[in-house]
């Protein structure tokens, strides 16, 4: 048993070394200490989360940290690739300033083994604490394990991403294009907020009243850290490849749907087949059973069922979710864990 314990210990702090000396030489260690792995989050949950200070003021921050040896094993266009679109994503949150968006402490810094970047102190992503710890330290952290999310914590939670969704779609014009469970951060004071903006698109008509969004069209032979998380995709970006914000909207009532069934979306996607899947998936949703719902809370059932309707135009734009209201708090609900 001793022994068993010993060799955990080793490999645990060998993972720890391995990603101590990744980082020891990236340029953002000029400013900040580095400390304990706390979480994981981003596009795959490719990024794993320390505790950090800057060292002249003592401020607390999270430190985002991708270790390149996770694409190891891709060809050099493919990891190019890779890198490119988690520099995008960041470079592009960087510029965003927003309450409802994770606050970047200080931008993306690139050294020859990972890439890294710092924000406001951070807790976890809606990912770890719905129960999926890729890229966690192991053990798994206790506060993370034993989390809870509690009715007026998700509600209010959800409000604020649709806070954010509405200062994209409209003070932006800008489509998220992979709002999902691991592209949301919970803080270190229990707000959520928005992250991940690798496969954002702009309006290529910004000043007009009409924006107008130019989507890819899916390339299933890329690595999947180049595309965006396909169960949370609206079936028009695969089946017509056309996007606009109410795609966003449909991706938000896949994260309402997650939230209050331990973390599951919709539908599973055979990333496979995607194009098949996800022509099944249009003829479920458009005659969406009420069983699939029934976790949800009534007085955001409605809405989530509209968020999922095959016709964007049906779906409540960002906007209308930040009026939805729900019922008054019990006052013995408490956001303490």
């Amino acid at each position: 048993m001793e022994s068993m314990l010993n060799k955990l210990k080793s490999t645990v702090t060998k993972v720890t070394a391995d990603m101590t000396s990744a980082v020891m030489g990236n340029p953002v260690t000029r400013e900040f200490e580095v400390g304990r792995h706390i979480a994981s989050g981003g596009p795959g949950m490719c990024w794993r989360i320390y505790n950090g200070t800057k060292k002249s003021t003592k401020q607390e921050v999270a430190v985002f940290v991708f270790d390149k040896k996770m694409v190891e094993k891709y060809q050099k266009f493919d990891k190019d690739q890779i890198i490119e679109s988690l520099k995008r994503g960041v470079q592009q949150l960087t510029r965003l300033r927003h309450p409802r968006l994770l606050t970047v402490q200080h931008p993306l810094e690139e050294s020859r083994d990972c890439l890294a970047f710092c924000t406001e102190p951070v807790f976890a992503s809606l990912s770890n604490v719905l129960g999926q710890w890729d890229n966690l330290p192991s053990p798994v952290p206790t506060d993370i394990k034993d989390y809870k999310l509690y009715d007026v914590e998700t509600k209010y939670g959800l409000l604020q991403i649709s806070e954010g969704l509405s200062f994209l779609h409209s003070g932006v014009k800008m489509v998220h294009g992979n709002l999902c469970l691991e592209n949301v951060i919970l803080n270190k004071s229990g707000a959520w907020k928005i992250m991940g903006f690798d496969f954002s698109i702009s309006s290529t008509n910004p000043s007009d009243a009409e924006p107008k969004y130019s989507c890819k069209e899916w390339e299933p032979n890329l690595p999947p850290l180049c595309l965006p998380n396909p169960e949370y995709l609206a079936p028009e970006y695969i089946l017509s490849v056309s996007c606009d914000a109410a795609s966003d909207m449909y991706s938000l009532g896949v994260v309402m749907h997650a939230v209050f069934n331990e973390g599951k979306p919709v539908f599973q996607v055979n990333k496979h087949d995607i194009f098949k899947s996800f022509s099944r998936q249009l003829d479920q949703l458009s005659r969406l059973s009420p069983t699939m719902l029934n976790k949800i809370p009534e007085e955001v059932r409605e809405h989530v069922k509209m968020l999922l309707s095959v016709t964007p135009n049906v779906r409540p734009d960002a906007d209308q979710m930040t009026k939805v209201r729900s019922p008054p708090v019990s006052p013995t609900m408490t956001l303490c864990h």
